[in-house]
């Protein structure tokens, strides 16, 4: 089974992504669970705790009416550093009924880290400004948060408000490509016109929190790749300065993969790149596969936890047709 192109798993959808992706169960314009009097606009209707050293606790004081907008106050300010605009954030969670007043939370993050969020609405009007250590207190509405029809499983109707608590940890990684010089990676070795592995003489140890680096070698004449994509490629994967490939194709035949499942890394190294081309990556830990640690397979080594990967990447074709797991 080829590394590369494996289902995302360090950062897989949290279960609350699993709640967003649901399908409606609800029929539109039918109004359930609880939807009554609005008797509080605001914050009014909710004392929420501010020690950020423990999980939140809510103490409801009445149903909050619908917001028509997100409402967003900051309950405690964190010392650590802001955000920046347009980035994700690894935060704790936690998700109330304020319409039903239910006394415990219909969802809590169970990460150490909590969950990734993305930088999209309602999460970038929550998280505009935010800092390391910020507990934020915002209302939403429940068709912003979780679509049309709500989340029966998470006993929230179509017509709810939602009390949403974030403790900020630590900004998302930065997914965004950078093109560099190629001689800020490893040259490719080749025999026989094929790529066997990488010589990483003269290139430094990565760090941990380097960004994505990458080097369009060759740039094909075909079209560019989006992610929603099945892209086929041949690729050749290693660890700094391993002496051996993790995982390779070169030797076999192109494999195909939806782009939007497989490491981020990969996802976003390769939209935009155009179909027929060869594409150096060099892809940090979390956008990797992160604290895992994947065991070698047939002879092959394997990936210790948090390693920088470096690939080659031929791009083959890209169209819609779904992959073969």
């Amino acid at each position: 089974m080829s590394t590369a192109p494996r289902p995302r798993l360090s950062h897989a959808l949290s279960a609350l992504t699993v709640f967003l992706l649901l399908p409606a169960l609800v029929a539109c314009g039918e109004k359930v669970t609880g939807y009554g009097d609005e008797t509080v606009s605001g914050f009014d209707g909710v004392t929420v705790s501010a020690d950020t050293k423990k999980a939140p606790t809510l103490k409801w004081k009445s149903a909050i009416s619908y917001p028509k907008d997100p409402k967003v106050k900051t309950l405690t300010e964190g010392d650590g550093e802001e955000i920046p605009e347009d980035r994700g954030v690894f935060a704790k969670i936690y998700i109330g009924n304020a319409t039903t007043l239910d006394k415990e939370w219909s969802y809590q993050s169970q990460a150490p880290e909590g969950e990734e969020l993305p930088a999209d609405k309602p999460w970038s009007t929550i998280l505009k400004g935010a800092k390391v250590g910020d507990r934020i207190e915002a209302l939403v509405a429940s068709d912003d948060l979780l679509g049309e029809g709500g989340n029966p499983q998470m006993g929230i109707g179509n017509h709810d408000t939602l009390l949403v608590v974030v403790d900020v940890v630590k900004a998302a990684a930065d997914k965004t490509p950078h093109d560099v010089d190629p001689s800020e990676l490893p040259k490719v070795v080749e025999k026989n016109g094929k790529p066997t592995g990488f010589d990483f003489t003269g290139i430094a140890k990565p760090k941990a929190d380097d960004v994505l680096k990458r080097v369009i070698v060759t740039e094909g004449d075909g079209e560019k790749i989006t992610t929603d994509q099945t892209v086929t490629a041949n690729y050749l994967g290693m660890t700094y300065g391993a002496k051996k490939p993790f995982d390779e194709s070169f030797s076999k035949e192109p494999v195909p993969f939806a782009l939007n499942q497989v490491v981020a890394g990969w996802t976003n190294g390769l939209e935009g790149v155009k179909v027929g081309s060869r594409v150096l990556l060099q892809i940090p830990p979390e956008l990797g596969y992160g604290a895992e640690e994947k065991p070698g397979q047939g002879g092959t080594p394997g990936i210790p936890a948090n390693s920088t990967l470096y690939f080659v990447i031929d791009v083959v074709k890209a169209g819609s047709a779904p992959a073969t797991p």
